[in-house]
């Protein structure tokens, strides 16, 4: 098998479900979690799963404590995925030596909920930690032997089984796949709107002629409202003008206006201005403010000679001309701003819209060429995964065999939906994978949901992992009471199966049964204090007699039985030669 470097290294658990401190040592090989019921075994598998990106439970933080806490010390290959999307998230590993490093991941869940991830020694959303988990670990518990018995996770073991090569392909045929389905929706998108955005177009070139023919000016509403004004009032605005220039300068009257005062005024102080020299800068301020009011009287003047005679005949003009303007703004406004803006953008619009015919044509290409594009690949794929289930088929059934199932046979069907009908086809293919147990020659092969036991499941559910192990290998492998179900000869081939599988990858079990601690290179036992919790004390590496204990434990209950002790001792024995 191939050789699989890396693995987790330490896991530290603090206040989870019934552990209050706890540090369990792993490191490569088969370890085997063991314990009473009750003890906190399966609290193991719930922190794995925590640093892995699972869901936090709340219920799982210790009565008493305000939040749970995990951290788990990988070794992981220096250049490669996993360090790449640890310093994608800001965090770093340490170097071990050329080839390997050292990743630290952590979990804390508190009692109100709140979750925080750090990953490498900065935090992370907890999303970073289930993209690392999918890389590093594969965990099968009890849920994952009736997942097992999904269309979608029997495709994706073939997958995985049919190896790199075919992953490649895939990952083609995705691309190929999304690009199509993406260009057929704007296509029917296009089509179907098609008539509308005609109108919309047919709309607009009416809109833009209209307003181009009457041409409106930026600010011409307002200025247009102060004509109007003017001219509504213009008779009015003549009296006032011409009253206001009699009072300054009386051209056509004798009466007292406001130059004849103003000239009264300067003569008299010039008069007197000798005998007393303070009067003259009050006469010279007079004679400024005379020619002020007679320049002012000019103005007045020129604004009445400047009046239009005929301003009733320019009123009418006006306000057509504000009528139209207000018809545009009604249509197109809210603003003449937004009627003129209309008329700038709607030349852009309009080749958007015209464009539509060109896009269609395009879109109508691509699709088309992708659609046979999609069909070739598929059929590929189809042909790629024919040949990997047969391939599967064979070595999960000569797995089954060494499991205590000898007379059972894997049948892995692969079956197409309709070739030419491309909605039948998905991401992944048109192909349908059904994994089948045959019992016993002469029966029918049955679907694993409908023909095959919980303990069947177990035995089947590794035989594929230790099978797909060969062609897709993964750092470490987790099981949750793989053996649930099984006992005596198969329970002993499942722990030599797992040792099997341990050659190429770090493999953790939680068992109950001694024919599968048995084979393990490091075993642990987890026990509970007398007041009911798990300390750090509590979780302990088993070498020599200890560990001969705990598997006559196992295999009788009584750990200092002699008969048990003996039994122990040659089942480790046993399992020992085996590995040899």
């Amino acid at each position: 098998m191939t050789e699989v470097r890396g693995g987790i290294e330490e896991i530290s658990i603090r206040d989870l479900g019934v552990i209050a401190d706890a540090s369990l040592p792993l490191g490569p090989g088969f370890t085997a979690i063991t314990g009473e019921t009750g003890a906190g075994k399966t609290m193991v598998v719930s922190a794995l799963g925590l640093l892995l990106g699972e869901r936090a439970d709340t219920g799982a933080v210790r009565l008493g404590s305000t939040q749970a806490w995990v951290e788990g010390r990988w070794r992981v290959p220096s250049a490669g995925d996993v360090v790449e999307r640890v310093r994608d998230a800001g965090g770093d590993v340490d170097g071990i030596d050329a080839d390997e490093s050292e990743l630290v991941l952590s979990r804390s869940v508190s009692a109100e909920g709140r979750s925080r991830a750090v990953v490498g020694g900065r935090s992370a959303p907890v999303a970073v930690l289930t993209e690392l988990g999918e890389q590093l670990v594969v965990v099968h518990g009890q849920s994952d032997q009736i997942r097992l018995r999904s269309a979608i996770a029997q495709r994706a073991a073939l997958d995985r089984f049919a190896g790199p090569a075919f992953a490649a392909a895939l990952d083609t045929y995705e691309q190929v796949f999304h690009r199509w389905r993406d260009n057929r929706a704007e296509l029917d998108e296009l089509v179907a709107d098609q008539d509308r955005r005609a109108r919309e177009a047919e709309d607009l070139r009416i809109a833009m002629a209209e307003i181009e023919s009457i041409a409106p000016q930026p600010g011409e509403d307002d200025e247009l409202a102060e004509r109007a004004e003017r001219l509504t009032n213009l008779e009015e605005l003549r009296l006032a003008a011409a009253a206001a220039r009699e009072l300054l300068s009386a051209e056509e009257s004798e009466g007292a206006d406001a130059l004849g005062l103003l000239d009264n005024a300067r003569r008299q102080l010039e008069r007197v201005a000798p005998h007393d020299s303070a009067l003259q800068p009050l006469a010279d301020s007079v004679t400024e403010a005379g020619y002020l009011i007679s320049d002012i009287a000019a103005q007045l003047s020129t604004y009445l000679a400047a009046l239009d005679a005929d301003g009733a005949q320019e009123l009418e003009v006006v306000q057509e001309r504000r009528a139209e303007l207000a018809s545009l703004v009604r249509k197109y406004g809210p603003t003449l701003d937004d009627v003129i803006r209309t008329l700038e953008t709607g030349s852009l619009r309009l080749l958007e819209l015209d464009g539509d015919a060109d896009r269609i044509d395009e879109l109508s290409r691509e699709v088309e060429e992708d659609a046979a594009l999609v069909r070739e690949l598929a059929a590929g794929l189809s042909a790629e995964r024919t040949t990997a289930a047969a391939r599967l088929a064979e070595a999960v059934s000569e797995e089954l065999s060494a499991l205590a199932m000898p007379d059972a046979r894997i049948v892995v069907e692969v079956t197409q939906r309709d070739a030419d009908d491309l909605t039948t086809y998905s991401a992944t293919g048109r192909d349908q994978v059904a994994i089948l147990l045959q019992p016993h020659p002469g029966a029918e092969p049955r679907p694993l949901g409908k023909g095959a036991s919980g303990g069947e499941l177990s035995r089947v559910m590794l035989a594929i992992e230790v099978v797909i192990a060969g062609s897709d290998p993964v750092p470490t492998f987790i099981f949750d009471e793989v053996d649930a179900g099984v006992g005596g000869a198969s329970a002993t081939e499942i722990g030599r199966r797992l040792a099997r599988l341990a050659e190429s990858a770090q493999v953790i079990v939680v068992t109950h049964l001694a024919q599968v601690a048995a084979f393990a290179n490091n075993h642990l036992t987890v026990v509970k204090g007398s007041d009911g919790a798990v300390t750090a004390s509590s979780v302990r590496r088993l070498d020599g007699d200890e560990r001969i204990a705990e598997m006559a434990r196992l295999l009788s209950g009584l750990p200092d039985s002699d008969s048990g002790l003996a039994h122990a001792r040659e089942l480790v024995e046993l399992a020992a030669a085996a590995r040899r």
